[in-house]
Formats: structure tokens, C-alpha cells, sequence
């Protein structure tokens, strides 16, 4: 405008950090030191294969060392980013202390054994979560999506309490070990109300279809919360089952149901993302999908890929959601944006994808020596080199490279990725007490993996865009909470 000069100088951000309330620090403090710890108990249990334990209330075994350093690192980072986030905030003090509640309670959770005990801490960590999502008082939405979230949670709880009493009538057994001990006494209809209701109130936690309801209406909760929820909290759906294999296991056909739902999850977070158009949202119903996946492989009887998944999206989610705000700066919309989804544009770009998954296979199959028998583990290797190969397209494709470079940055990006996936799920199922239970492949699978594949083609070349029925039914389907969404300028100052 003219008489004005348009040139800004920005200076450096003040130290927030420097007048932090006392809360705040030494609550940062104590969630670096519980990480030190956890890397020290883990590098024992790694050392010595020592487990420790109070018998009949908890024990500390491989899996909850590992989950000790995963839980404690996104604790850390979290506590880390929200001394300048939640710097000035009224709920700043609360804000620290609920998130350092939430990861002493999940601590214990992954460590519980008695059955009552496991799901008291089940419902804390729901409660402490729903607290996280609403933490702003006086703001309505911020409390509706805490109500909307407690009340999935307290289902989840419900089912979780439903499971425990059904295992303790048909075993005996008051002890997560002892239910796993007493796996030749499984079967019936205690059994079969405990395994549906396990797997019911697992898909709640980890915002599977139909379930996803809460994640996509909890965007009011502070980022840092979201991201310690995205990377975290819906990982109990996981740990869930994988404690509870030796209930999940027993009957094929419930396995291959879990398979179904895990696919049915995958394809529709995917689906869902593609009419958003908010960087939280996006990453909401990505976060949809890939817990679907996470539920495939325990569904496939790899518990220990199950874990590896959750462990390497906690930390991919954690950083998108904590950098989502460079993504919006990076993401701004042009006249050039051209409106689709879809990135398969050529039959050299569809060719090396089919090479490079296929090399990405044989890679994996090595490092693992899953695949080599006609079984589920042949399903496992698919559904690995599908979520790793589309992660690596995704990120190239987020890049200034020419679609001829972009062809050759692919398996540069992929194969270090799915090493790395194939090394630490060796490294975790070491770890782990659970014993792998593949089963024979049906035609049933077959048909999964058929459907799945065509849909995400559709997806892809951008199909689905086609059709204004399913655009609207996809919009409805991923809308939150009517209460819980933002409606005028004012409903975003707290204050």
C-alpha cells in the first residue's frame, strides 16, 4: 500500500522456556530420567533375558521394557515442545501434569499382570486422555470432543471388563500370565465372549472403523497431546492383543476376522483422507488406517510386526503431527494445485513400484525368514512392502524432484526403510514372549488382499473422485463431533 513500508523484520522468539513454572520443569526433568531408566532396564533385559516381577500383581518382561523406552521417549519430547507450546496458557500447569499421569499410567499398564489391576490403568489412561482432549476450560468444543472421547473410552473399558471376568470364569486365573498359561482351558462360549469383546474394545482404542469417531473429533486437544495420542495412545490396541495372543489365537476363523476388520480399517482411513483438507485431519484418518494395518499383522499371528508397526508410526506420527505446522506453510494451495489424489501417472512410475516392492520382498523375506512357507507370512510380507513402499512414494513425492529422478529417489528411500523395519521387527520379536501363529492362507485372504489392492488402485488414480455419491458419503463418514467443531473466530481464543 502506498505510504507504507512493506518490509518486516523478524526477530528471534523470546525464551519462553525461561519462565516456566516450577511444574512444568521438573516434570520435563522426571520424563527424561524415566527415559534413562527404561533404556537401562531394556539394555538388562537385552543383556541377561532377566524378567522381574511381584508375583500375581506385575511383571517386567521384555515387552514392557521396550514399551518403557517408547512410551518415555514420546513422553520426553512431548514434555520438551509444550515448555514454549503451553507457554502463557492458564492450563499449563494441568496440561503437564495429566501428560506425565498418562505415561507413568501407561508405564504400568504395559507391565500390569493382575486382571484388575490391567484394567483399572485401562480406564485411567482413557480418563487422563479424554482430560488431554479437553483440557481448555470454558471452551465448548475442547469439552464436547473430551465428552465424546470418554465415552468411547469408557466402552473400551466396559469390553475390557467383560473380557477379563468371561477369562477369569473360563480359566481360573486372575493374572494376565496365568490366562496365557491356561490356553488349553480356552474355548466355549467364556472364550468366545472374551476374545470378541478383547477385540472390540482393542478397535475402539485404536480409532479402527466404525470406531473412528473420537480421533477425528479430538482436534481440539493442544497438538503436543495429539501427537502423544497419535503416537501413542492408539498403540493399545495392539499391546492389547499381543498380551492376549494366546486368547486371539485360539481359533483360526476369529483370526481371520481380525485380518478382515484390520483390512476393512486400512482401506476406509485411506479413503477418509482423501476429502480432507486440513493437515490434523489428514493425519487423524492416516492414523486410522495405519492402525488398521497394525491390527492386520496380530489378526496374520506376527504379534511381533504388530508392535514393530506401532513403534515405527509412533515415531513417524509424532513428527508429523509436531511439525504440522510447517506442513500447512508447505502445503499452502495455489493456482497450479491441481485437485486429486491420485499419483500413479505413468506405466514407468507403476513398473518400478512392482520392481521395487518385488526386490523389497525378497529383501524382507531375508532378514526375517518369513514368506518362505505358502502361509500367512507370505500376507505379512505384502501388507510390509505396501504401507513401506506408499510411505516412500509419499515422501518423494512431497519433493522438488523431476518425475524422472523421482523414480530413482523410490527404492533409494524404500529399501534402507524396509531394512530397517525387517531389522527391528527381529530385534522386537526377540523380545517378546509371544510365540508367532501363522496359519495356512485361504481363499478368504486371498480375497482380502484382491479387494484391498483394488481399492487402493482406485484410490490411486484418483477413481473414487469420480463419483459425487461416494465423495459425499466419505465427507459424512469423516466429519466430527457436530459439537466439537470450530464455528466462529472467537472459539479459538481460550482466554
Amino acid at each position: 500500500m502506498s505510504g507504507h513500508d512493506s518490509t518486516t523484520t523478524v526477530g528471534a522468539l523470546p525464551d519462553a522456556t525461561a519462565k516456566s513454572p516450577f511444574a512444568s520443569v521438573a516434570l520435563t526433568w522426571l520424563a527424561w530420567s524415566l527415559l534413562l531408566a527404561s533404556i537401562a532396564t531394556l539394555g538388562v533385559r537385552i543383556r541377561t533375558g532377566a524378567t522381574w516381577e511381584i508375583p500375581g500383581l506385575v511383571v517386567v518382561d521384555g515387552l514392557t521394557a521396550l514399551m518403557w523406552v517408547v512410551v518415555t521417549f514420546f513422553s520426553g519430547i512431548v514434555h520438551s515442545y509444550s515448555r514454549r507450546y503451553m507457554a502463557g496458557s492458564a492450563h499449563e500447569t494441568t496440561f503437564f501434569a495429566t501428560v506425565f499421569g498418562f505415561t507413568v499410567v501407561v508405564m504400568g499398564l504395559v507391565a500390569a499382570d493382575h486382571i484388575a489391576l490391567f484394567g483399572l490403568l485401562w480406564l485411567t489412561m482413557g480418563v487422563l486422555m479424554a482430560k488431554l482432549v479437553g483440557i481448555v476450560s470454558g471452551w465448548d468444543q475442547a469439552r464436547a470432543a473430551g465428552t465424546v472421547a470418554r465415552k468411547y473410552f469408557f466402552a473400551s473399558s466396559a469390553l475390557l471388563g467383560i473380557a477379563l471376568t468371561a477369562l477369569w470364569w473360563a480359566t481360573g486365573a486372575t493374572t494376565v500370565s496365568g490366562i496365557a498359561a491356561a490356553d488349553g482351558a480356552l474355548g466355549g462360549p467364556a472364550w468366545l465372549v472374551a476374545a470378541v469383546a478383547l477385540v472390540l474394545a482393542a478397535m475402539i482404542q485404536s480409532a479402527l472403523v466404525p470406531f473412528h469417531g473420537w480421533l477425528l473429533s479430538s482436534m481440539t486437544a493442544p497438538t503436543p497431546a495429539s501427537a502423544l495420542m497419535h503416537a501413542g495412545f492408539v498403540n493399545a490396541g495392539g499391546i492389547l492383543l499381543t498380551r492376549f495372543a494366546p486368547v486371539i489365537t485360539v481359533d483360526h476363523a476369529l483370526m481371520l476376522a481380525v485380518v478382515a476388520v484390520g483390512g476393512a480399517s486400512a482401506i476406509g482411513g485411506k479413503l477418509l483422507k482423501s476429502v480432507q483438507t486440513d493437515v490434523k485431519s489428514k493425519l487423524g484418518c492416516s492414523t486410522v488406517g495405519q492402525m488398521g494395518f497394525m491390527i492386520m499383522q496380530a489378526g496374520l499371528g506376527f504379534f511381533g510386526a504388530a508392535i514393530t508397526h506401532l513403534i515405527l508410526h509412533g515415531f513417524y506420527k509424532a513428527y508429523q503431527f509436531l511439525g504440522a505446522g510447517g506442513q500447512i506453510e508447505h502445503a499452502a494451495p495455489s493456482g497450479t494445485t491441481k485437485h486429486t489424489v491420485g499419483h500413479v501417472t505413468s506405466v514407468v512410475g507403476i513398473v518400478v513400484a512392482l520392481l521395487t516392492g518385488l526386490g523389497g520382498g525378497v529383501l524382507f523375506a531375508a532378514l526375517t525368514g518369513k514368506g518362505a512357507n505358502a502361509d500367512s507370512g507370505l500376507l505379512l510380507i505384502f501388507f510390509v512392502v505396501f504401507t513401506t513402499l506408499h510411505a516412500a512414494r509419499g515422501a518423494v513425492q512431497h519433493t522438488t524432484l523431476s518425475v524422472t529422478a523421482r523414480y530413482v529417489a523410490v527404492p533409494l528411500v524404500f529399501f534402507p526403510a524396509i531394512a530397517v523395519y525387517g531389522v527391528v521387527y527381529e530385534g522386537v520379536s526377540g523380545l517378546l514372549a509371544v510365540d508367532t501363529a501363522t496359519t495356512e492362507l485361504t481363499l478368504i485372504h486371498g480375497v482380502i488382499a484382491a479387494v484391498f489392492v483394488g481399492i487402493y488402485l482406485g484410490i490411486e488414480t484418483g477413481i473414487h473422485e469420480h463419483s459425487r455419491r461416494l465423495y459425499v458419503a466419505l465427507l459424512n463418514a469423516s466429519q466430527p463431533s457436530s459439537d466439537t467443531v470450530l464455528t466462529s473466530t472467537e472459539d479459538y481464543n481460550e482466554h
